[in-house]
């Protein structure tokens, strides 16, 4: 495997994926469709996501195993400490360090009520994703280093944050204890992710900062999405949403078109990759590869 700081020290653009858990065996092989169709995109790695309060662990490193040892992609696990004891969180680790799946993204996650619900600590478990990522990086001796680990950054705040002040520098204090690079919620005002990064980068951070792209598949999809996240939908945005209320063929069609253009600024702006939320389906991520050519911008494995 190929840790998350060594693929984006590669010259070159970082193109990733993100998938969620399925909840059946049949949204599994869906699933691994999907993910044969976006093989072809070559993508540099591919994600995984838990489930809101941990509640997908266990199907979460299914997948992650299958996509690293039958699809042989380079994978990241999501790990949360939300509703978990400490032994829980470091069996999971464990469990990666054995299968030598040396990515994880560290995060505190979202109670089993949404993202907005208030978030408490489990009575044995980890406060905070900066105790998760200490432990990952160096809390046991057998994988004292072994994983690269990422973090999320919001450009429009986290939902939880007491300010914008405090939640960027929370964000710096996770680079400083051993994260490798930022990768953002979804957004859909690039001036946002603009001025965050700019404002993370005059605070002294030095990791890459990865822009999280979700391409629109219907309307009340994304303002359902953006409610949970925090994610203000601009005005633009929701005129034209209005458009396709009842058509979710032609809003697939313009989360297409708007992530295209999103993704065309924030080139122009100088990414160090783009992270696609991908929703299980290939369609939208491919056209939008297509659009930008991201074949010739992407980074050749090492």
């Amino acid at each position: 495997m190929t840790k998350l700081r060594d693929i984006y020290a590669r010259d070159g653009l970082t193109f990733s994926i993100e998938f969620f858990p399925p909840k059946s065996e049949q949204g599994m092989e869906s699933l691994f469709r999907e993910v044969q169709e976006l093989k072809k995109l070559d993508p540099a790695f591919v994600s995984v996501t838990y489930g809101a309060g941990g509640s997908t662990e266990g199907t979460t490193l299914k997948v992650v195993k299958r996509l690293r040892f039958a699809e042989k992609l380079e994978v990241m696990c999501h790990l949360t400490i939300v509703n978990q004891p400490v032994n829980q969180v470091k069996g999971v680790l464990g469990d990666l360090w054995g299968c030598e799946i040396e990515n994880i993204i560290a995060l505190a996650g979202d109670p089993p009520e949404g993202a907005t619900a208030p978030w408490k600590a489990h009575p044995d478990g980890y406060q905070n994703s900066r105790e998760l990522i200490d432990v990952a990086r160096r809390g046991q001796s057998g994988w004292y280093d072994f994983f690269s680990i990422a973090i999320a950054g919001f450009p429009e705040v986290h939902p939880r944050a007491e300010s914008r002040e405090s939640d960027l520098k929370y964000t710096k204090e996770k680079v400083d204890a051993g994260a490798d690079v930022i990768i953002t919620q979804l957004f859909f005002d690039n001036d946002d992710f603009y001025r965050y990064s700019d404002d993370l980068k005059e605070m002294g951070v030095t990791v890459p900062i990865v822009p999280g792209v979700l391409p629109i598949r219907s309307a009340a999809q994304v303002r359902r999405f953006a409610k949970m996240c925090g994610a203000r939908i601009p005005e633009r945005l929701e005129s034209l949403l209005s458009e396709v209320e009842d058509d979710d063929e032609a809003a697939v069609q313009l989360g297409i078109d708007y992530a295209t253009e999103q993704c065309e600024g924030l080139l122009d702006y100088g990414v160090p990759g783009l992270h696609f939320y991908s929703l299980n389906k290939a369609r939208s991520v491919a056209a939008i590869h297509e659009n930008l050519n991201l074949g010739a911008l992407t980074k050749a494995p090492a």
